[in-house]
This record gives structure tokens, sequence and C-alpha cells, in this order.
């Protein structure tokens, strides 16, 4: 029986998670890629709380409208960076999510590192 996407994608996915999990001092920043955009959160799983957000329907619209998803990705990996160092998070444990490391994921993660975080 061949597998979807999808559920090859949740089978990775849950391979990871065994492995990880964020605490409140180093959560874990988990991407969640839509074909229109990206999603990522910094997840304190002990308490099971969401301690920062940020999404590409967070951005400026002249921003947005004129950059390509790529573009968007390192936007949005820049204002998760500000919104967790000005919370006084500054290292946390990358979560892909079962996504490759590449293109979006991998402009999103850069991203963040340049905006101060270390994974």
């Amino acid at each position: 029986m061949a597998l979807t996407k999808l559920k090859k994608r949740k089978r990775i996915k849950m391979r990871i998670r065994r492995k990880i999990s964020g605490t409140q001092d180093r959560p874990r920043m988990t991407v969640f890629r839509s074909n229109k955009g990206m999603y990522v959160q910094l997840v304190d799983d002990l308490s099971g709380k969401t301690l920062a957000a940020a999404s590409w329907l967070n951005l400026d619209g002249e921003k947005t409208a004129k950059a390509n998803k790529t573009e968007q990705a390192k936007q949005v990996g820049k204002m998760i960076a500000e919104k967790s160092i000005g919370q006084g998070i500054s290292k946390v444990i990358f979560d892909r999510n079962g996504y490759l490391y590449h293109g979006r994921v991998k402009a999103l993660a850069d991203a963040a590192r340049e905006g101060g975080l270390k994974f």
C-alpha cells in the first residue's frame, strides 16, 4: 500500500516529536507550511501553551504583495526572532514538522538565526 504525501509527513512528524520537547526556558519552534504562506509558533510542551506566534498574515501589506513565498518566510523568521527576544527567549528547539529542511523552511530558520535565536 502506497502512502500519500500527507501520511508520509505525519509519520516523519511523529518520529521527530518523540525525540524533542519544548520547555519554558527552551521552547519548541514549530513550523507549518501551507500553499500560501508560513506559520511559526514557540510552544512550551510541559504546560501546553504557545509563548509566541508569527505568520505571513501579520506582515505589512506592501511588502507581502511584492515578495515571493521564500521572502515572506524570511520576514516571518525575523518577526518570530524579534518577538521571542522581546520575551527573553534566545534558545529554541527547531521542529521542522515533517517538512524537508530546504526552501521556505530553511529560509525561515536562517532568518530566525540572523535575528538572534540559537538552535
